[in-house]
């Protein structure tokens, strides 16, 4: 088949590259109509019954989580000149596109009792007319008189404040989101410069926004200095510059055909496919290395370039069919698991990996039979010293230490083992966000004077209308707060129990002693003030759907890791089911923190999945080569310790596992495999030559193929390497 193959690029070389080239054109049309993706794609399948649950919740009471969370420390924030730059902060925040509601001190309202028209009217607790400190004074005295904005909009243990800004849901799936939040920044910044203070920010939309900014900026180095990594390599091996063109010209034609497939496929770039264009700039040169080597160590045995560039397609063209697969099946066992940006990053790598294999069989014995063939300082590096010292080495201890070799073996496994008892699961919003970061001191900002800031919504069907605003489920739903209370973890609940004390507060003229839920009596003259009016009927709706037969316990929840979340969630199920009859109330919790710590272990348990299946396939790919067991098991023995090794040195070193790091074992393991195909490819030729003589077949193939191993081996160790220079440990839990 291969002769056949080889006979086919080479008398038909015009035709083929003008049918790459059509090829290459086709897809870099599309290549420079692919955009950025900035939609927030779920983890969990639309059947899990998290996901409905959030899709119910938010059919009730619209969209939670869109609240970016301005904060500041300041002992001196109620003088007057401060308080009206923080006010002139705020006012110039709400005229920038995107943004829809905020809330804080300066805005903050109070209930006025109008016993005139019994119904409760809105008013400012610093209205607009206060012009010098007394008056501020008296307003911030009226403000703190307020219970219902203690650790919601301030923390008077530590003079903390807070602003909260409700953004588009819409405006956060586009480009725009970007434009937005830097505005809010810009304003921040100037109010930080005048005033001399530090401003804090946070929420889920924020963290999104800012990750996506920096790891897309990173994604762009990645694939530059991938490919100055891949050109410093070859040409320390090669010493040519035709041996290092030309590879590259490849590596890059595949990069075009990557981005042409997702925008040919509709697909836009998102964190995971953005990384394409660099691993493919890896993965791709090795196929490079592999076929010059057999071109260079063929021309040096006979000087036919022909024959050789004939010989390269005919014994490489099937190990790096193998090879290229291989890799291939690594990625596509994404494929299975149901999240959209896995399942596309899974399509387009392992297609347009094939489509490299394509490039390197067919471009690299046809640029090579054009152009003239290689002189003595080309070939040179097959001789190079240093390299075969190293592979005597490494002959020698294949003859005379193999005994040393299973110790060895037998010592790692051992240790692996050990370190892989070690492992912890991890799934953090803030999980690749290293310490130093701004963005994650924020966060603990946030958690430390306001409880943190993920969502968390329970709410509470209570199966009939008019139900939620029952006394006896006012009760149950106070029973459940103080439950929810002992929780470290947990901010104070805000619920329609908060604006019922509100509202008994105004109704008994703002004393702060009837900051409490009314009686069965005072329930339905305070409801009666508290429905009438268009503004105050909205704020019942915070709490209550229309037929008011659902209510809702609003709460924010720190960044605690997927393992304490699902601890919480079991508790919170225990306490709820102990007050809230399962026969009577259709009780859930939901929210951003659940479906996160959902769809990471969902994700996680898919990914392992994935990982057995490539390991699978792989496995029958090899019987199939071989069509032999033993052979079987001695090709992934070598390739499945290094994975044990390195899920060893995450347990020791502390390195969790999380959905970014199983990913890329399915890589590594797809990419470790191919030197074993080279080597036993080479060593099943070599047993028809010496007569089944294995000695000398590992020699003579250790000897040929041992210095493209070697050569691909530093190019994927540097490769790869370049990812350490990251900020961020990986995407995280929502970005998938």
């Amino acid at each position: 088949m291969w002769i056949r193959v080889s006979r086919f690029i080479l008398r038909n070389k015009i035709l083929l590259l003008i049918l790459l080239g059509i090829i290459t054109i086709f897809l870099g049309y599309y290549a420079f109509k692919v955009e950025m993706s900035y939609e927030y794609a779920s983890m969990l399948p639309k059947k899990d019954k998290a996901y409905i649950d959030n899709q119910k919740f938010i059919e009730v009471f619209g969209e939670e989580g869109n609240l970016i969370i301005v904060g500041i420390q300041d002992s001196t924030f109620f003088e007057f000149e401060k308080f009206e730059k923080w006010k002139t902060l705020c006012n110039d925040i709400s005229k920038i596109e995107g943004v829809e509601n905020l809330l804080s001190v300066s805005n903050s309202y109070n209930l006025i009792k109008n016993t005139e028209k019994k119904q409760f009217e809105i008013q400012l607790v610093f209205p607009d007319t206060i012009s010098n400190q007394a008056e501020l004074n008296q307003a911030e005295e009226n403000f703190r008189k307020l219970p219902f904005y203690r650790k919601l909009l301030y923390n008077d243990e530590n003079n903390t404040y807070l602003l909260a800004i409700t953004v588009n849901k819409d405006k956060m799936l586009t480009k725009d989101r970007e434009k937005m939040v830097k505005a809010i920044q810009k304003i921040g910044r100037q109010f930080e410069k005048e005033e001399n203070v530090k401003l804090h920010y946070s929420g889920l939309p924020y963290i999104r926004v800012i990750t996506a900014i920096i790891i897309r900026s990173e994604l762009y180095l990645f694939s530059a200095l991938a490919l100055a990594i891949c050109i410093i390599v070859l040409f320390l091996f090669f010493r040519s510059f035709k041996a290092v063109f030309f590879p590259v010209m490849v590596v890059l034609i595949g990069v075009v055909w990557s981005l042409g497939t997702l925008g040919l496929l509709g697909y836009k770039i998102t964190v995971l496919s953005g990384m394409i264009p660099s691993l493919l700039i890896v993965i791709g040169i090795p196929n490079s290395i592999y076929m010059m080597n057999k071109f260079h160590h063929e021309f040096v045995q006979h000087g036919n370039k022909v024959k050789a560039l004939q010989r390269v397609i005919v014994k490489i063209g099937n190990a790096t069919f193998l090879t290229n697969l291989t890799t291939a099946m690594g990625f596509a066992t994404f494929i299975i698991v149901k999240s959209d940006l896995l399942k596309q990053f899974g399509i387009v790598a392992s297609l347009n990996i094939m489509g490299l294999f394509v490039l390197s069989l067919i471009l690299i014995p046809v640029i090579f039979s054009f152009i003239k063939t290689p002189s003595a300082k080309h070939v040179k590096h097959l001789e190079y010293q240093l390299v075969s010292h190293i592979i005597d080495w490494f002959i020698k201890i294949t003859e005379k230490y193999r005994k040393w070799v299973y110790i060895s073996t037998g010592v790692i496994l051992l240790l692996g083992f050990w370190g892989i008892s070690q492992m912890k699961t991890s799934g953090y919003v803030v999980d690749d966000i290293p310490k130093s970061n701004p963005m994650y001191k924020d966060l603990k900002f946030f958690e430390k004077n306001f409880e943190g800031i993920m969502p968390l919504e329970i709410m509470i069907d209570t199966k009939k209308p008019g139900g939620a605003m029952q006394l006896s489920n006012f009760a149950k739903i106070d029973e459940l707060e103080k439950k929810l209370e002992k929780y470290d973890e947990l901010s104070t609940p805000t619920s329609i129990l908060n604006l019922l004390k509100f509202s008994k507060q105004a109704f008994y003229n703002g004393s702060q002693d009837y900051y409490s839920l009314p009686n069965n009596r005072e329930k339905n003259f305070i409801l009666q003030y508290a429905a009438t009016g268009e503004k105050n009927s909205g704020l019942l709706h915070s709490f209550l759907d229309s037929t008011r037969q659902f209510t809702r316990i609003s709460i924010r929840v720190e960044d605690v890791g997927v393992k304490r979340m699902e601890e919480l969630y079991t508790d919170f199920y225990n306490d709820i089911d102990s007050i809230f009859s399962p026969e009577d109330y259709d009780v859930t919790v939901t929210g951003t923190s659940i479906t996160v710590f959902k769809g990471t272990n969902y994700l996680l348990n898919n990914l392992f999945s994935s990982l057995a299946l490539a390991i699978l396939l792989i496995s029958l790919i090899m019987a199939l080569m071989f069509s032999s067991w033993r052979m079987v098991v001695m090709s992934l023995t070598p390739n499945i310790i290094p994975l044990i090794f390195t899920a060893a040195l995450m347990g020791f070193s502390g390195i969790p596992i999380k959905a970014s790091t199983i990913l890329v074992f399915s890589i590594a393991f797809g990419i470790s495999v191919d030197n074993t195909i080279h080597f036993l490819a080479k060593y099943r030729q070599e047993l028809k030559v010496t007569g089944w003589d294995i000695k000398q077949s590992v020699i003579l193939a250790l000897k040929e193929t041992g210095v493209s191993m070697l050569y691909t081996s530093v190019v994927l160790f540097f490769g790869f390497g370049i990812f350490a220079v990251s900020s961020f440990g990986g995407p995280g839990p929502w970005e998938f």
